[in-house]
């Protein structure tokens, strides 16, 4: 079955975004850029693709699930489809329809869109965020890749946006840079029907 991952750049104090949604702070060097490059090339935008001269085919996600808020930027920016190397999923209450066809609209349950992409052949599926998402979808992610900046903000967007409940992940690996920065992957550990979400 597929995974849903939350792959997500993040602050040391648990920040994925600063409290207006900027997150052009975060400090990327070089050989953490070389690193993503390499092994997570999906989940650069198509254009910073191009521009690197990556034509790859996908190895490790072919669907991308992002909020509204978390979309938003590659608009402002006039990119209405930032990753059409990958299916595009928008999930949002409040809007209508996307600017592009290559870029779905999910208005209804995200956790249901999830158990349905998970049941479908397929690479893993990319969550990319945001806050508000990844805490209606945490009982379904199954790993969770923190690039961790060495940056502190004080506020913003957390990870996860969520009631208070516990769920167990395992630490499984973690690779730092000589920039500070560190990417550190947590796997869920084996659901219980102790750490299923009540009804």
């Amino acid at each position: 079955m597929r995974k849903l991952i939350y792959f997500v750049g993040a602050t040391i104090d648990g920040y994925i975004a600063g409290p207006d949604g900027r997150f052009d702070f975060f400090p990327l060097g070089d050989d953490l850029a070389r690193h993503l490059a390499v092994a997570y090339p999906e989940t650069l935008p198509s254009h910073v693709r191009g521009q690197l001269g990556i034509d790859a085919g996908n190895t490790r996600f072919d669907t991308v699930l992002m909020g509204r808020r978390t979309y938003q930027p590659a608009l402002d920016a006039g990119i209405t489809s930032p990753y059409r190397h990958l299916r595009q999923y928008v999930v949002s209450r409040t809007r209508t329809e996307t600017a592009d066809p290559e870029v779905a609209l999910a208005p209804g349950d995200p956790v249901e869109l999830v158990g349905q992409l998970k049941a479908e052949e397929g690479l893993d599926i990319w969550l990319c965020g945001g806050g508000e998402l990844a805490g209606s979808l945490l009982p379904e992610i199954d790993e969770l890749i923190v690039k961790r900046y060495p940056i502190a903000i004080g506020s913003g967007v957390p990870l996860f946006v969520a009631p208070f409940r516990p769920y167990p992940f395992a630490l499984t690996a973690t690779r730092t840079f000589d920039s500070g920065a560190a990417v550190q992957t947590y796997t869920r550990i084996t659901r219980t029907h102790h750490d299923m979400p009540s009804r």
